[in-house]
């Protein structure tokens, strides 16, 4: 599955999907800040060059896919990070979920490597799309034994609305999205070209159909505040004087008194 993304990389499509991601990630991680950071997969694409954190590493799930001149600090899969709970300040991940196993699994990997407050920038491929439509239409052909039409070879495309509901279950923050590649993404370098106006016209009338799109997700971790005892601080109340209720006189005994004062006054 690598191998064949690598080469579907190298079509028209391809690069013009990663000169889309590349100039939105320079963008995004040029501001922020820490001491780790580490990029997941896809080496084609230079996540971390504008970014300025001292400790940045390359990993890759397939080390022997990763041309000579491209630099592999260790091979890691998205399910399995060799890395300590609450470490990371910074976790790139190109299209690491589309191409994973387990893209739950990898979720919740990136969210226990990733420190309180650590950002987690991922990109994918739009279902909702025409290239979403494209993958479609290849997967179907593909059943019948029909191979003449390239798409994007992965499993299956994530939804933005999908991702957005299973980070925000993990405790994860939506910083940041975007949408882009708004072209039909062409065999021919030529007829790519020609389609160029839908990005002009995407952006402006309809931005979520984009074929790609980027996500900045903001690790959270609520606090909670410990009560203590609060009877500890408690002053004693003083005690107050409680008044003695007078005897009411029962009906028959007023009777009886106002009887006896009459016969003494005769």
């Amino acid at each position: 599955m690598t191998q064949a993304w690598r080469d579907w990389l190298s079509s028209p499509a391809g690069a013009y999907l990663l000169d889309w991601e590349q100039a939105q990630i320079d963008e995004v991680v040029a501001d922020i800040f820490g001491y780790h950071a580490l990029q997941l997969g896809m080496p084609e694409l230079e996540g971390l060059r504008t970014n300025r954190m001292p400790h940045q590493w390359l990993a890759s799930p397939e080390p022997d896919s990763v041309l000579p001149s491209q630099t592999l600090n260790f091979a890691a899969h998205s399910v399995a990070l060799p890395f300590q709970a609450d470490s990371l300040d910074l976790l790139v991940m190109p299209h690491s979920l589309e191409l994973s196993l387990d893209a739950h699994a990898s979720l919740r990997e990136a969210h226990r490597v990733l420190m309180p407050e650590g950002h987690l920038v991922i990109t994918g491929l739009n279902p909702t799309s025409l290239w979403g439509w494209r993958h479609k239409r290849s997967q179907w052909y593909q059943k019948w034994g029909y191979r003449g039409l390239s798409a994007p070879p992965c499993d299956e495309m994530i939804a933005y609305w999908r991702l957005k509901d299973w980070l925000r279950l993990l405790g994860f923050e939506v910083k940041l999205s975007r949408f882009g590649c708004w072209r039909p993404a062409m065999d021919k370098a030529k007829w790519l070209q020609r389609w160029s106006w839908m990005d002009r016209l995407g952006a402006q009338w309809w931005p979520i159909l984009g074929g790609a799109y980027l996500l900045v997700a903001v690790k959270k971790v609520h606090g909670g505040r410990i009560v203590g005892a609060t009877w500890k601080k408690r002053r004693p109340q003083a005690k107050a004087a409680v008044g003695i209720a007078q005897r009411q006189k029962m009906p028959n005994e007023q009777n009886g008194l106002q009887r006896k004062n009459e016969c003494e006054s005769r």
